[in-house]
């Protein structure tokens, strides 16, 4: 079993900046993916970046040159540094981790951006 915690999720005004993170715990060796999807209500969950343990990275377009998915392997944590919010990135942002077919969920955090 694999546990994700996030945290840094809040309110910010259209333009400003929040950083994500979300470390994982269990059973987490081995080549992994983790990464960030975001759902708003009524919509499915999309993938807004994600990172493998080779340090690869893919990213959703809308988000690329604002956001920056990282990773601190020594501390099984993942980060999502999201800059020139837009009212549009308003969702529930959910942590990923993926390792030999399976994946589980964090338990997601609100990000708010106010126009």
């Amino acid at each position: 079993q694999v546990q994700l915690v996030e945290s840094g999720g809040g309110l910010v005004q259209a333009g400003g900046s929040l950083r994500l993170a979300c470390t994982a715990s269990g059973d987490i060796s081995g080549f992994n993916l983790m990464g960030w999807y975001r759902q708003t209500p009524g919509n499915q969950r999309e993938l807004v970046a994600i990172t493998l343990s080779d340090g690869s990275t893919n990213y959703r377009s809308s988000v690329k040159g604002r956001f920056t998915i990282s990773r601190n392997s020594a501390k099984n944590t993942v980060f999502l540094q999201m800059n020139s919010l837009k009212p549009e990135d308003t969702a529930v942002y959910y942590c990923n981790y993926v390792r030999s077919g399976r994946s589980w969920w964090g338990q997601g955090t609100q990000v708010t951006v106010s126009s």
